[in-house]
């Protein structure tokens, strides 16, 4: 009779080291690949360059493979209890780091019915790390990233956006990562704020940067980085100028917009009723939102609606209204702003957010609140948490230092190890070295 054979894989990037481990399985009967969903993947690492169903269309064509079917989760235990193979396949890499629990689980499962998990030796001279660098280094397509966080939304419970106000900031974004012991940390994509690029280029925040200026930001960013945008549009402007908006960021490949509903000239949320700031009626704003989804040509473009009645002291039932009508007007998400201390007003618009049969996509930015923890909005049910301009916040007073020690010192020797080392700031730009 033929053994049963199961291999775990994610096969984002199938390299030799994948196709050895197929070989080995092979060679000891009939293989079932279990191919990790997105859900799966995102748990531990990266959400896969490949869907789903491109990267089950290539196991399926290997030679040796029989069987492909979906591992929705990190843990083998649930589809090897379904299974009971006789031999687990598996590279021999997993004994540290982030999977070593999951093989323990994998052997004691085994256990249960006298099944062996077998270790593929390492194929040397393949780094998974290394290949998914040259993908980013070779970028990606409007078309990919533009449908980038939405796969991210599907993938995960909450994803983390971080300022960009350019190219470099978003380098940053892009190669900043921690090792912990549920995987790799990292910001999961881009916030395209009007805060950090009208304040880079010196222009106060009450859209005096034109939108041509903005896009050009936007494109140098573009050029040198693969995650997701979201692109903060202000009010959106007239109605009309927004729908051009809308077609030109999807043309370049950005994911999503946000618009507030405020009208006039605009002045930033943080100062609240400090300055004169006039809330947009809910029919008007709905007709922005309707008009800006009727100009988009994808499905894949996510139009936002950020809803100021906290900043402006109208409380939260306004709000509550306000996201009923502007979900209902077509918007793709909410964001809820608000610039107390506390997340008190924002843990109880998300509670009743929580019961609406139509909700969608919530975004909080805890600039104000700044103590609250991802997990706390997570557990609020925020889909996504924007540090909307953190990076240009510390990057300004770290000029500011070095500027002044060097009139103080008339050197810069000082400052030097608070410095980036010039060959270290080559090499974070691609092709640089």
């Amino acid at each position: 009779m033929t053994k049963s054979v199961y291999v775990g894989m994610s096969a984002d990037l199938v390299h030799p080291g994948h196709l050895n481990v197929l070989k080995e399985a092979a060679k000891l009967g009939s293989v079932t690949v279990g191919l990790l969903t997105d859900e799966a993947i995102a748990s531990y690492k990266r959400v896969p360059f490949m869907e789903f169903e491109q990267r089950r269309e290539v196991i399926e064509n290997i030679k040796g493979v029989d069987n492909v079917i979906a591992q929705t989760t990190l843990d083998y235990v649930p589809n090897l209890e379904q299974l009971k193979p006789d031999y687990v396949v598996h590279g021999d890499d997993w004994k540290t780091g982030v999977q070593q629990k999951t093989r323990q689980r994998v052997i004691d499962c085994l256990a249960q019915w006298g099944g062996e998990l077998v270790e593929v030796p390492y194929t040397k001279g393949i780094s998974s790390t290394k290949l998914h660098q040259a993908m980013k280094e070779v970028g990606t397509t409007p078309e990919i990233r533009l449908k980038s966080l939405k796969r991210l939304l599907a993938a995960k419970p909450q994803v983390r956006f971080l300022d960009i106000h350019n190219a470099l900031s978003g380098l940053i974004i892009e190669n900043t990562r921690i090792e912990t012991e549920s995987g790799v940390k990292e910001f999961d994509g881009m916030w395209a704020s009007s805060l950090t690029d009208s304040t880079a280029k010196g222009k106060p925040d009450i859209e005096a940067v034109d939108v041509s200026s903005r896009m050009s930001t936007l494109n140098e960013v573009l050029e040198v980085t693969t995650k997701p945008i979201i692109y903060d549009a202000d009010t959106g402007g007239k109605t009309e100028h927004f729908t051009f908006t809308v077609k030109t960021l999807e043309r370049l490949g950005v994911s999503a917009v946000i618009i507030e509903d405020k009208t006039g000239l605009k002045k930033n949320s943080l100062f609240g009723t400090e300055v004169a700031q006039t809330q947009d009626s809910i029919e008007n704003f709905s007709q922005k939102i309707a008009a800006g989804k009727r100009a988009q040509a994808t499905n894949d473009f996510m139009i936002i609606a950020r809803i100021e009645s906290l900043i402006l002291g109208k409380g939260v039932d306004d709000a509550i209204e306000r996201a009923k009508a502007f979900l209902e007007a077509g918007a793709d998400g909410i964001m809820i702003h608000s610039r107390e201390k506390t997340p008190d007003e924002i843990f109880e618009f998300c509670d009743r957010y929580a019961t609406f049969e139509n909700k969608k996509t919530l975004i909080a930015v805890p600039s104000s609140y700044n103590s609250v923890y991802e997990s706390e909005l997570e557990a609020r049910g925020v889909n996504v948490v924007i540090y909307a301009n953190q990076l240009l916040r510390s990057a300004y007073p770290a000029m500011c230092n070095t500027a002044e020690s060097i009139l103080r010192h008339s050197r810069s020797a000082e400052v030097d190890s608070k410095m980036m080392p010039i060959k270290q700031i080559l090499e974070l730009i691609p092709g640089g070295k």
